[in-house]
């Protein structure tokens, strides 16, 4: 059985408007991080669809917001991150996937609700578990056993053999 912990996650130093490339980084970092780590994104990329094409996409779109909040023009932005002004825009206006969930993570950090705690397995033994080591504790009590055995029956044979 494990059994689940949580590692609290906290947001509250980062910076809603950012002033500098540091700041910039520092929310889109907690952007990717609080919209990766949210239940329901979490039950999205339980789903075995694009996963890389689609964190790939919540990455750009969380960097296109934290710049946008500094004020980058959307032309910068698209020049930073490799993107068209268009595919930024619509990151910006919550038009993709994405994007709406980043800028939904974004409110939830201005309100001081963005909080996650991070599962961490804490592994219990199951009753499975110990079936099984009981199980390999047995197979190496009859090896040893065996190998008395084997040691004997040589020692025999080489009797016999010196006697031939």
């Amino acid at each position: 059985m494990v059994e689940f912990k949580g590692l609290e996650v906290d947001f509250s130093h980062v910076p809603i408007k950012p002033t500098g490339a540091k700041e910039v980084r520092e929310l889109e970092i907690a952007l990717i991080i609080g919209t990766l780590f949210r239940e329901d994104v979490i039950k999205e990329i339980m789903e075995p669809r694009e996963f890389t094409t689609w964190v790939d996409s919540l990455a750009v779109a969380a960097g296109a917001v934290a710049r946008a909040q500094a004020g980058y023009p959307v032309s910068k932005i698209a020049e930073e991150l490799g993107r068209t002004e268009t595919t930024i825009r619509n990151h910006l206006q919550g038009k993709t996937k994405a994007g709406k969930l980043v800028l939904e993570t974004l409110e939830m950090l201005k309100r001081g609700k963005l909080q996650i705690a991070v599962p961490v397995g804490v592994c219990q033994p199951s009753e499975e578990v110990e079936k099984v080591k009981a199980e390999l504790e047995e197979c190496k009590r009859r090896v040893e056993e065996l190998e008395g055995k084997l040691a004997t029956v040589k020692d025999e044979l080489k009797k016999i053999i010196e006697k031939i």
